[in-house]
């Protein structure tokens, strides 16, 4: 029992001097201070953004000159402007210069608000404009050409990261009728056969959109003039945390490192760096000034969900979880597991002073050598608590309220709670991409965190990876925070020297340390017992995974853009060819896209199923077709699927609409049949591009001298028992990364045999474009 040894470290600390104890005082009010001046400086720029100071004291220097001089052009606005110094009461005597500087500050300030709404209002209605993303860049009509120079024109200069929120649309209602003309046409192969089933489901369509229908939507505007998104709060409640089942598989999604190179083969040298530039990146989030992403160097992403990517646990709740994000005053150290042993590890020393990559590596030296001492004197159900993470949530909810609200578990809970991330040192060495993906979402015994933000792993080889909660943010936020250590490691800007070692810095003697503490369980009973049956079921549900990761190498995009079709679009009927080629019929599929474009934006789903791929699919199978028959289908499709693309991130998509209508429906006691069965097929194939670079920076993955260290990206877990998940990157023009995902136990499915089809299919249709 844990009780019953010492167990938790406590580090010395020797008796501080009054004078140490004023200067502890003095430097915690000195940070308290630098974090109030940013906060106060950020709130500033971004309420006066598109425009900045420079404008106002432009704006009062011109008035001030205009009241001094007197000039016969200016003189209709000299009048104005001294009726307006004589309304304002200014004690007589003064010098006629000072007199003019008052009445123009506040007359300039008067103007710099208009000048504020009118900018921001302009820039708002032009990103409204979509007519930019149905056109090619190299082939743009000449108004979106002015647009263009509109936007940059209004937009201010040098935007933080929050800058632009109060400038991005809000996203519209798409029209009733074209939402279920739209649903009509992504269902139709599938039902298109079953003459019976089609004509019900039109019917069904129809008279919703007499009756039910109507009524919602007007609900539905209404909402959206109100609130900052019509779906979002919905999506994140409803979708993700009412979700009651296991978040690894169901929920998590992992990401790789790179693929065949590491530049550490020392594990705490390596993830040492990692963790500082993750905390590089935290500092300019919390600064705000880390550059918002643009869409061709133009449109403005809400950037959001930035907002809770570190210190957030999701608490589990028995109908619904919570989302708990901390402060940067309380959360200053992330969580480290190490052989099932818990560490809290401060991140800053005793100053407020991130430490250097080095003296993390000393404080996480000091915890596996700690841990391999002690790790023998722990039961195995004290290693594996975080079992309890990955089970139903109504039941880990039970059990967090009646085992961990309080004394020691309680105390170990908030530290986990309050870590900025969880890091888990792993000791043993996964050599494929598979291995190392299956291990990273959820085949790891219980040494990961599944409710918190995310969950770094460290690999004796120097080999790393991420395991993240999807509630709080998309894969496309935390892609962005790994990109940015990624790329500097591949222009080698993290110091390791030849052999893999940090380079010490000269300044390290300067820090204050603390040592980490290590902290315990209380294992009661019922809790021990609880703790096996979540680490039998995280197992079972572990096994139960089938997960291949492979990469295309026969040709990447460069040879999909030879063919005139757009990579994504190419990619996405490869699929449609090869599940047809494995089960002998279509599935409902699903593509995930981004809506960021509008605020507080997260995904659409993308229908890549359709009538265009259909006729594809049974011209290709049918040898008798000619290829340029087929080949004109193919592109017929893939433009189909590219137009559904942008209109699933200009807002006029299928299923976010429906989805909020029926919330409504439900919220007002409506039993809409139509409704449920449209949003409950399943999706038998869930797919998902990965963005590749996001930061301008990155170096330029075509190059011979940086092909070695491109990511992988990650993947998930089927979204149906019976189908397949599906994760794809497109790293440059030579390559195409795959994660195939699916469930053992269901007949029928094999990630290996689907992978080897659709790399059958990728060499398959570069013969269709070969020449005889």
């Amino acid at each position: 029992m844990a009780e019953a040894r010492c167990a938790v470290h406590e580090p010395s600390v020797p008796h501080a001097s009054e004078e140490e104890y004023q200067r502890n005082i003095y430097n915690e009010w000195r940070r308290s201070l630098v974090r109030r001046f940013y906060r106060t400086r950020n709130l500033l720029y971004n309420g006066m953004w598109p425009t900045s100071i420079w404008n106002l004291a432009a704006m009062v220097v011109i008035l001030t000159i205009t009241m001094v001089t007197d000039t016969q052009l200016m003189k209709p606005v000299n009048e104005r402007l001294w009726k307006v110094q004589h309304m304002l009461y200014i004690p007589k005597g003064l010098p006629l210069v000072v007199n003019a500087v008052i009445t123009s500050c506040v007359v300039g300030f008067w103007f710099f608000l208009i000048k504020i709404y009118v900018r921001r209002y302009l820039l708002r209605g032009l990103l409204s404009y979509r007519g930019w993303m149905y056109e090619q860049p190299k082939t743009q009509s000449f108004s979106t050409l002015i647009w263009g120079i509109l936007v940059k024109l209004i937009s201010g200069y040098s935007p933080k990261l929050y800058s632009c929120q109060s400038s991005l649309a809000r996203m519209p209602v798409p029209a009733l009728r074209d939402t279920l003309s739209k649903l009509l046409d992504s269902l139709e192969p599938l039902y298109g056969e079953d003459i019976g089933k089609w004509n019900k489901l039109k019917q069904d369509a129809a008279d919703f959109e007499r009756g039910y229908g109507p009524k919602l939507q007007r609900i539905l505007v209404l909402k959206s003039w109100w609130c900052n998104n019509y779906v979002t709060d919905w999506w994140e409640k409803y979708v993700y945390l009412s979700s009651r089942g296991p978040l690894p598989i169901n929920s998590n999604y992992y990401i790789l490192d790179q693929e065949h190179w590491t530049p550490s083969p020392i594990q705490t040298a390596r993830i040492s760096s990692t963790v500082y530039n993750l905390l590089k990146f935290k500092q300019l989030r919390d600064r705000e000034t880390l550059k918002p992403l643009l869409i061709r160097n133009t449109i403005p992403v809400c950037m959001a969900q930035y907002e809770k990517m570190f210190s957030t646990t999701r608490i589990p709740g028995e109908e619904c979880d919570t989302l708990l994000t901390h402060n940067s005053t309380v959360s200053k150290h992330i969580a480290v597991f190490r052989k099932g042993v818990l560490y809290r590890c401060e991140m800053y020393d005793k100053n407020g002073r991130l430490l250097t990559p080095t003296l993390i590596q000393k404080q996480l030296d000091w915890i596996i050598n700690d841990a391999d001492k002690h790790a023998d004197s722990y039961s195995r159900e004290e290693k594996t608590v975080a079992s309890l993470t990955g089970q139903e949530r109504a039941k880990w909810c039970k059990i967090r309220d009646r085992h961990f609200s309080e004394g020691v578990n309680r105390e170990t809970m908030d530290m986990i709670e309050k870590a900025m991330f969880c890091l888990t040192l792993e000791t043993e060495i996964y050599e494929t991409m598979s291995e190392r993906g299956q291990y990273l979402l959820c085949k790891n015994d219980g040494k990961l965190w599944y409710d918190k933000c995310f969950n770094l792993v460290s690999f004796p080889d120097g080999r790393m990876g991420c395991n993240s909660e999807h509630s709080y943010a998309d894969a496309p936020i935390i892609a962005h925070l790994l990109e940015y250590n990624y790329t500097a490691e591949a222009l080698d800007q993290c110091g390791f020297q030849k052999d893999g070692s940090l380079t010490p810095d000269p300044e390290d003697s300067q820090y204050i340390l603390s040592l980490p503490t290590r902290h315990i369980w209380e294992i009661t009973p019922d809790l021990r017992t609880a703790i096996v049956e979540a680490g039998k079921l995280c197992q079972t549900n572990a096994d139960d995974l089938d997960l291949c990761l492979r990469e295309l190498t026969v040709y990447g995009k460069g040879f999909m853009k030879s063919c005139k079709v757009s990579p994504d679009a190419f990619i996405q009927m490869a699929l449609q060819l090869t599940y047809y080629k494995n089960a002998g019929k279509f599935a409902l599929t699903y593509e995930s896209s981004m809506t960021r474009l509008y605020l507080q934006g997260r995904t659409e789903t993308v229908r890549s199923l359709s009538n265009d791929s259909v006729a594809f699919v049974k011209a290709f199978l049918d040898k008798s077709v000619p290829k340029a028959t087929t080949i004109n289908l193919l592109r017929r499709a893939c433009n189909r699927h590219q137009d559904a693309y942008r209109d699933a991130m200009s807002g006029q998509g299928i299923d976010r609409h429906l989805f909020a209508l029926y919330v409504i429906s439900k919220g007002m006691g409506y039993d809409c049949e139509f409704l449920k069965e449209a949003l409950t097929i399943p999706w038998t194939l869930s797919t998902s591009q990965q963005p590749q670079q996001q930061i301008a920076t990155s170096p330029d993955c075509n190059l011979p001298q940086y092909r070695h260290a491109l990511c992988p990206g990650g993947g998930f877990g089927p979204v149906s028992d019976d189908g397949y998940g599906v994760s794809y990157m497109i790293p440059g023009d030579h390559k195409v990364f795959f994660h195939v995902s699916s469930k053992r136990s269901t007949p029928g499915t094999d990630s290996v045999k689907f992978m080897d089809q659709l790399f059958e299919t990728f060499v398959e249709l570069k013969e269709l474009f070969s020449k005889d």
